[in-house]
């Protein structure tokens, strides 16, 4: 089994609010930590009742402070928001105040609708200078040349892994052009995974970040002691997919038996191609499916994503996720009680 990861977009379920969710995430870091999991990645989104993680930053450094030796990073940061300046500073600031364990994602699209994308400041066409940007961000975490007119402080000389983000063909090609590890975000995208991970794979020229290519997958783990359980909760992660494709997003609305025989046949056929990266079911099944997967795409790394509605089901799921793939510290089936302090 490849390494495994977390997926964080501090979900706020219906009934609940995000401090809450802030809550409910460190409980999930830490255990993930004790548990063997890598990293720990939050995705920046904005204007998303559903979903806390808009201030990236500010989230990470909260994950950070609460656990010791887990990566924590950003899946990603949307690089056309921001100036490639300032998030040099502030990933250099994190790198600074917890060295060794700040990841760095980036992605190119806004994490929003044009509205909120307007609102940001963004410019729309500012996806079309995506590799400039990250070229010039890379630049300011080198260590500053003599007579530098601009530089990054804290940031300079910080080593601070960067990853390219994908959910397409640009960015695998990207990647590997530029030498970086590449996260295909399959858990939601899943369309075009196994032809960017050949491209990133044939094409990826070695750098001096990174000697070969390493390819994390995106993929959505819903486990529970019962098969008809998992696919319960599931259905909150499935409503709100629905929901976002037709333009409601909204918050995490609680479990419903069957949701899919309810969806008519267009919506039904969105849902099931977002399944083609998922394992939903017991240990078994879960071993199973992720087995299945490593084994099809050759993944280095499985970024696993859950969300559902009761915080207490997630924490289960990622806990039988550890079991699954044989993580050193994954609980016995029965201890898998968050750990907290």
């Amino acid at each position: 089994m490849p390494v495994l990861s977390v997926l964080d977009l501090a979900p706020i379920a219906l009934g609940s609010h995000a401090a809450e969710s802030f809550r409910h995430s460190v409980e999930l870091a830490r255990s993930a930590e004790s548990w063997g999991y890598r990293r720990y990645w939050l995705a920046e989104h904005h204007g998303m009742p559903g979903i806390a993680s808009a201030a990236t930053v500010v989230l990470i450094g909260h994950i950070a402070d609460a656990t010791r030796t887990l990566r924590v990073g950003a899946g990603g940061i949307m690089l056309p928001n921001h100036s490639p300046l300032v998030v040099a500073e502030q990933f250099g600031t994190l790198a600074t105040l917890y060295p060794g364990r700040i990841d760095l994602g980036l992605g190119r699209a806004p994490g929003s609708d044009t509205a909120v994308a307007r609102a940001l400041r963004r410019s729309f066409d500012a996806g079309d200078v995506f590799p400039q940007d990250v070229a010039e961000l890379l630049g300011y975490f080198a260590p500053a040349a003599a007579g530098q007119a601009v530089r990054a402080v804290p940031g300079e000389g910080c080593e601070v892994p960067v990853w390219i983000l994908g959910s397409s063909l640009f960015g695998a090609q990207l990647a590997a052009a530029m030498g970086l590890p590449f996260a295909f975000a399959s858990h939601f995208a899943p369309g075009f995974m196994q032809s960017a991970i050949t491209l990133y794979r044939e094409r990826f020229r070695p750098s001096a970040r990174l000697a070969q290519p390493y390819v994390m997958l995106g993929y959505n783990v819903y486990a529970a002691d019962s098969h008809d359980e998992a696919q319960l909760i599931a259905t909150s992660m499935q409503q709100a997919f629905v929901q976002l494709r037709s333009g409601r997003p909204g918050l995490l609305p609680p479990p419903v038996r069957e949701f899919a025989r309810s969806l008519p046949a267009d919506q039904r056929a969105q849902l099931d191609a977002s399944r083609e990266c998922s394992a939903i079911g017991t240990l078994d099944e879960v071993r199973e499916a992720m087995q299945a997967f490593v084994a099809r795409t050759g993944a280095d790394e499985l970024m696993i994503s859950c969300a559902t509605f009761d915080p207490a089901a997630r924490l289960r799921s990622y806990a039988i996720a550890a079991q699954a793939a044989g993580l050193p510290g994954a609980p016995r089936p029965a201890a898998c009680a968050p750990v907290t302090g």
